[in-house]
């Protein structure tokens, strides 16, 4: 190693936590390796059935209605969760492994000061998806109040929500744990109820537009893939910073199931339920799809209350963490006041400006136009890791500013600009055509390009 000042103040000032899981502290978070891991396989697969409750899959379900019939929608998720579950298995290993996050685990790739490009792409479309989904359950809470007491008042529920979830986000992962395995009963039972009520409403219209129609089994089918799988794009991209908190004993295979079916219930209930209200009202914007969904207070009350709690356990786990971990490493800040900074940032995103009554197409823009980055992205840390380095990891390395990893590496940089311009080619399809491209291109460099040669170390 050469400067072990440098390893040691890379830790982020932060001690790895050597003391059992159960004492593990509220908001005691850092960038060290991770020693302390606090959740098993029933607590880890809760955790991400809690956190994939992204009111966005709604929008998703509308979005290709008049492009596919319901048993083709059905089958498009259910691939795109597949895939989500096997890149999940494929890009955390190396966070299992080493209990390093996504930060730690691109500075190989990427070296020290070129991981601000991946921190950069994952951060952004975390605080986006944090502001869009606080001003869908502020909405919610708005909603309830107007019906209940007559206070009608959007904006102060949106700055009340958004305090109350910084509030949430600071305990870290101690409080992210209970607050996902408590909420998964109560989505899984308001996600079955909600199903069974659009259906008892809308039977007669969705069987026979929905039934009968011949839709696509071509391009827009495997468009509508990556529109469901780029909703978890950006979680793809930093599963370390979740694996990390795992406990060790559980293999790829399992782990990919895991992933699959903790995603699978949630996004095919949310989607299918978009889908169906959508072409039976013409609506997208989630408040009011699930207005017309029901027909008395009681279960409009708690319809709405259901899609408030949604968003706090997946903004909680999902846009709090990435742009969290990726302003600690930046900034050097600890993960309370990163998480502060980042609940602040997402009042900026106008949210309201996604979707709107008639149209779910800024937010489908805005998913393609992500995933074109997020995909290359991924490539390069899958090739990284399996191909260049082998499973093997040298932590002295990666947490030495002064290394080999110093600096950019620019073989990462160019082959991810190589796959945005494929994925941005073919934008209904952007994730997958970017893999191959810059995986290939990431690869040839490594192995030829003079200029990255200390970084095959």
């Amino acid at each position: 190693m050469n400067n072990p000042q440098a390893y040691t103040s890379s830790l982020e000032n932060s001690h790895a936590n050597t003391h059992d899981a159960d004492t593990k502290a509220l908001g005691e978070e850092s960038l060290a390796p991770q020693e302390t891991r606090i959740m098993g396989r029933i607590s880890y697969l809760l955790a991400w059935f809690g956190g994939c409750v992204s009111i966005g899959t709604f929008t998703m379900g509308s979005s290709v209605v008049g492009t596919l019939n319901l048993i083709q929608a059905s089958v498009a998720i259910a691939i795109g969760c597949f895939v989500i579950g096997a890149a999940l298995a494929l890009n955390g290993a190396a966070g299992y492994k080493y209990g390093i996050p996504f930060m730690v685990q691109a500075r190989s790739a990427f070296g020290f000061s070129g991981t601000r490009l991946p921190g950069l792409v994952r951060a952004v479309p975390a605080i986006v998806w944090y502001g869009f989904q606080s001003w869908i359950g502020a909405g919610a809470l708005n909603m309830v109040s107007t019906t209940l007491f007559g206070f009608d008042n959007l904006v102060f529920f949106f700055i009340a929500f958004q305090f109350l979830q910084i509030g949430l986000s600071v305990m870290g992962f101690q409080g992210i744990k209970w607050l996902e395995n408590v909420g998964s009963a109560f989505i899984l039972a308001s996600l079955v109820y909600m199903f069974y009520s659009t259906i008892e409403r809308y039977g007669d219209t969705l069987s026979t537009n929905l039934l009968t129609m011949e839709g696509s089994w071509g391009l827009p089918f495997w468009g509508a893939t990556m529109l469901f799988l780029g909703i978890y794009s950006t979680m793809i991209l930093n599963v370390s910073d979740y694996a990390r908190e795992h406990k060790h004993g559980t293999g790829p295979g399992l782990l990919t199931t895991i992933y699959s079916m903790s995603i699978l219930p949630c996004t095919l209930f949310m989607g299918l339920i978009g889908f169906m209200v959508s072409e039976a009202t013409g609506v997208a914007d989630p408040i009011q799809v699930f207005s017309n969904a029901v027909d008395n207070t009681p279960l409009l009350m708690t319809t709405l209350m259901f899609i408030a709690f949604a968003q706090v356990t997946t903004n909680v786990l999902n846009n709090v963490v990435p742009p969290t971990y990726v302003l600690m490493d930046v900034f050097k800040l600890s993960f309370r006041k990163a998480t502060v900074i980042v609940g602040l940032l997402a009042f900026a995103t106008f949210p309201w400006e996604l979707v709107k009554d008639g149209s779910a197409a800024g937010l489908q823009i805005f998913v393609q136009t992500y995933s074109a980055f997020l995909g290359p992205i991924f490539a390069v840390l899958v090739v990284d890791y399996y191909l260049i380095r082998g499973r093997n990891l040298n932590l002295q390395h990666l947490y030495n500013p002064q290394g080999p990893y110093q600096g950019v590496n620019y073989s990462a940089l160019v082959a991810t600009a190589i796959g945005a311009v494929v994925a941005l080619s073919f934008s209904a399809v952007s994730w997958y055509a970017s893999l191959i491209p810059a995986g290939l291109s990431y690869y040839l460099l490594m192995m030829y390009w003079p200029a990255s040669q200390r970084f095959r170390t």
